[in-house]
């Protein structure tokens, strides 16, 4: 599930922990009312944690952070708005990320690297309340789709993507996934 809106809308959001909006919330904890899962693990940035945390209590579980469900780091974008950000050297990041990150920010390879890891640490079902990126990373590694393919994927704030993971029968085989389900 990607967190609720942060305070400031429109900025390029990886690492820099923006608040999330007041209320930001209550439509989240909603949703996973609908959801069968018995974990919750979340980002540890705050605009996640604060939706995760409100879901742990209203189900009595609890949360476990993880920073390997964080953002993309886009280095000294991380805050800024995009309209402030070189438009070609944006759109170059937009067009292949892994040779173009931003400067001193991650590689979409690092960012898919990251979040394979943190699919490998669940146990069960869990709800990953986490960020938009985060969430293309795990369709990716778990679909074979590149970057052009998990972009075109519309996940507005509190979006819940529910992904099925088989884990291959031998430590040399890799996860492999289906999307089973996309509500926003």
């Amino acid at each position: 599930m990607r967190h609720g809106p942060p305070l400031r809308t429109g900025l390029m959001l990886g690492h820099h922990d923006e608040p999330a909006a007041s209320g930001a919330h209550a439509d989240m904890v909603s949703r996973a009312a609908m959801l069968e899962f018995g974990a919750i693990v979340s980002s540890d940035l705050g605009r996640a944690v604060d939706g995760a945390a409100a879901i742990a209590r209203a189900r009595g579980l609890p949360l476990r952070r993880d920073v390997r469900w964080r953002e993309l780091h886009f280095g000294v974008w991380d805050g800024m708005p995009a309209s402030e950000i070189d438009p070609q050297g944006l759109q170059r990041f937009w067009a292949d990320p892994d040779a173009y990150p931003p400067p001193g920010g991650e590689r979409w390879s690092a960012l898919r690297r990251r979040v394979l890891s943190a699919i490998d640490a669940l146990a069960g079902p869990a709800l990953v309340v986490t960020h938009g990126g985060a969430m293309r990373a795990a369709i990716s590694v778990l679909t074979g789709l590149d970057h052009r393919g998990v972009w075109a994927f519309d996940l507005p704030y509190g979006a819940c993507v529910s992904l099925r993971v088989w884990r291959g029968e031998t430590a040399d085989t890799p996860l492999s996934g289906q999307i089973t389900d996309l509500r926003s």
